[in-house]
């Protein structure tokens, strides 16, 4: 049955009569109502409601904010104003001037004296190469913030901070640890770890072809590194080496400079273009006694660093994505299409309800993740899943945001583009996606499936 009709003025007379009056200030009233007498009902609906909404002042709309259940809510006022910290300086500091060093695949060198000032290594670590009580969840904190605006910046932090002054804070004598530690947490001596070879990364623990060999006094180190972040402008690199006598893995501080240590920066990256890899060449190159690492303990000590860095690679994915959601919920409130915001259509609206999901649960991850390692319950399977759910869950999210954009979301002026790309090194890196699976299935089922 069919509705019976109704007097076109009743419904048009729904719309608010202040708002009539203001109206008819503006248009010719009457001939608008009589042209409205030979409307569709449904016509004389979407008219009443244009008409009302142009008379009404514009709605505030919510600013962007990826942290939807207020998880960060919870954090100590201590925690709170160093997370807000790194914000300010990554959005006054950082994002003008980002697009630009991305373009030139350079790191912006002249900030870190202003990272300097920030004191963030002394938020994780204490002076004598000990982790303060809240030590993961801090790094963690600080990272999101780098991501949310940059990736690269948390690289370069997290390749200091993390894996370089871990490496000598775990594996150093405690003459070394005098030497460096303080420099390190003032950032006035920069590391970068070499690990990773040409011809090995996931494998790199049973295939690693670095050699180093005793020869009196000094060590005689050969191969190469790849990807090694930080190494074209380091102090110094920890280079871990297979010996040819014994076979164990030993670390050694490779100070800038030394004769026999080659870099060159690695060129043409579709990701990370602000973070500087370099490849490294060791032809006999001599490295004194006392600059190897003299409690280092075979690869175990070197997985142990790398334990203690893998959480924070999966916050990298939580910032990237975190940033990449806002950006897309900003746009969409602000970019029109056929008369309207495009975060008006149903269409875009199931993409930022996907990534704010996709971020939600990822942030709720890896602050577990932190509790459990700040507690000394996290192990290798514990950071290997944070790491293959938030990789995954980024690459979508940024994926999404991209395609929010349209065409735009291949610009760098719009900001998604660099988070789209960066997402892809993120996915690869501290164990790719599909190493770490295996981590977390050999654990939940007892059986190994690595070859």
């Amino acid at each position: 049955m069919t509705s019976p009709s109704r007097n076109p003025l009743e419904l048009l007379g729904q719309i608010d009569l202040e708002a009539l009056g203001r109206l008819s200030q503006k248009v010719d009233l009457p001939a608008l109502l009589g042209a409205a007498s030979r409307l569709s009902d449904g016509q004389l609906k979407q008219l009443s409601r244009l008409l009302d909404r142009g008379t009404r002042p514009p709605r505030a709309l919510p600013e962007p904010d990826g942290d939807f259940y207020g998880q960060l809510d919870d954090l100590t006022e201590e925690q709170q104003a160093v997370r807000l910290r790194v914000r300010g300086f990554m959005e006054e500091r950082v994002a003008p001037i980002m697009n630009e060093y991305w373009s030139r695949d350079e790191f912006p060198r002249h900030l870190i004296p202003e990272l300097r000032a920030l004191d963030l290594p002394r938020r994780v670590w204490n002076e004598d190469g000990t982790r303060k009580p809240d030590a993961t969840l801090v790094e963690g904190l600080i990272t999101l913030e780098f991501c949310r605006v940059d990736v690269s910046t948390a690289v370069f932090f997290g390749v200091h901070t993390g894996l370089a002054f871990a490496s000598i804070a775990l594996g150093g004598s405690a003459q070394q640890k005098a030497e460096w530690l303080p420099k390190m947490l003032d950032l006035e001596a920069i590391g970068a770890f070499g690990l990773t070879e040409p011809e090995g990364g996931s494998q790199v623990s049973q295939g690693m072809r670095t050699t180093c060999q005793r020869d009196g006094d000094t060590w005689i180190l050969n191969g190469e590194k790849k990807w090694i972040g930080n190494s074209t402008f380091s102090d110094f690199t920890v280079i871990w080496a297979r010996d040819v006598d014994t076979g164990e893995v030993r670390g050694f501080i490779v100070r800038a400079g030394t004769p026999g240590y080659r870099v060159q920066k690695i060129a043409g990256k579709i990701a990370l273009r602000m973070v500087e890899n370099g490849q490294i060449t060791l032809e006999d190159c001599r490295v004194p006694e006392s600059d190897r690492l003299q409690e280092v303990r075979g690869w175990r000590t070197t997985a142990e660093v790398l334990r203690l860095t893998r959480a924070g690679v999966a916050w990298q994915g939580v910032g990237c994505a975190l940033g990449a959601y806002e950006l897309a919920l900003k746009y969409a409130q602000t970019r029109e299409q056929f008369g309207k915001p495009i975060g008006a259509f149903q269409l875009i609206q199931n993409h930022l309800v996907h990534m704010l999901g996709n971020v939600t649960t990822t942030l709720s991850l890896c602050l577990r993740l932190s509790q459990m390692a700040d507690a000394g319950r996290m192990r290798d399977e514990h950071a290997a899943l944070a790491k293959v759910v938030t990789a995954a869950r980024c690459r979508e999210t940024v994926a999404l945001a991209r395609e929010t954009f349209g065409g735009n979301g291949i610009l760098l002026e719009y900001l998604v583009a660099k988070h789209f790309a960066d997402t892809e090194a993120i996915y690869s890196y501290e164990g790719t996606n599909e190493i770490n699976t295996l981590v977390v299935g050999r654990a939940v089922t007892g059986l190994s499936a690595f070859v």
